[in-house]
């Protein structure tokens, strides 16, 4: 089945140019012109992907961005934004973006950057319930009540289920695989967005913020990232 995409973006001629380029690489597109009318298509189209533009009428890209994440929805989420629109940039990441782009960009960078993510959540490898009983262990961590199960995307706490995006998925992960060892910001931008994006480490410390109030909401004394102050993070075993 071929990968879908979700574009919501009032600009027309962008809509129409990106819907074509997407369509040529294989990818099942739909599109929405406004924060409300996607939102609607989101939830329907359920999309492996969503593209977000920022300005737009009756919901703009953030409050969009906002209200899936409040939804639970954990899909990867690119926004676009204006060359010097700094701030939106930052807030779309810290309220659970997992990527942005910068208005006027090439389409073969846009792709390019889809493909990066959906590799990073595995959309292109095969599905996890082929895989058999011994692989299934090996994608799975057990930290006392936490669970993450790698091949499945999914976490648990004491048995409830926590929705993570992608990133704040890969953020865990990189912790939880080896408690009691520091991590820097620099080494889980690398685990969870790879090499070839650069993202201000500040963004980390937000995303950190938003998985705590996730383990929070099951459990107000269940804390185990501790922050290690000017070096970075680490995940105790003890908790």
């Amino acid at each position: 089945m071929s990968t879908k995409i979700t574009l919501v973006d009032d600009d027309r001629n962008i809509t129409t140019s990106l819907e074509m380029a997407l369509a040529s690489e294989g990818f099942e597109v739909s599109v929405f012109h406004d924060g409300v009318a996607g939102f609607e298509g989101i939830a329907s189209k359920q999309p492996d992907i969503a593209i977000l533009d920022i300005k737009m009428p009756k919901m703009d890209g953030i409050e969009l961005l906002q209200k899936l994440r409040n939804s639970d929805y954990t899909l990867p989420i690119i926004m676009l934004t204006s060359k010097d629109d700094e701030v939106d940039q930052i807030v779309g990441l810290r309220m659970g973006a997992d990527d942005y782009i910068t208005k006027p960009f090439s389409q073969r960078l846009l792709i390019e950057r889809i493909k990066s993510l959906l590799r990073r959540q595995d959309v292109f490898l095969k599905d996890a319930s082929g895989a058999d009983s011994n692989a299934d262990n090996e994608n799975i961590l057990l930290r006392g009540q936490l669970r993450l199960d790698s091949a499945r995307h999914s976490c648990t706490l004491k048995g409830n289920p926590i929705y993570l995006t992608v990133t704040e998925f890969l953020l865990l992960k990189s912790l939880v695989i080896k408690p009691g060892h520091v991590k820097s910001r620099d080494q889980l931008i690398d685990d969870a967005y790879g090499e070839d994006n650069y993202v201000d480490d500040r963004i980390i410390d937000s995303h950190i913020k938003r998985i705590r109030k996730k383990f929070r909401d099951i459990d107000p004394h269940f804390n185990p990232i501790e922050t290690i102050y000017g070096v970075g993070y680490k995940y105790e075993d003890s908790h």
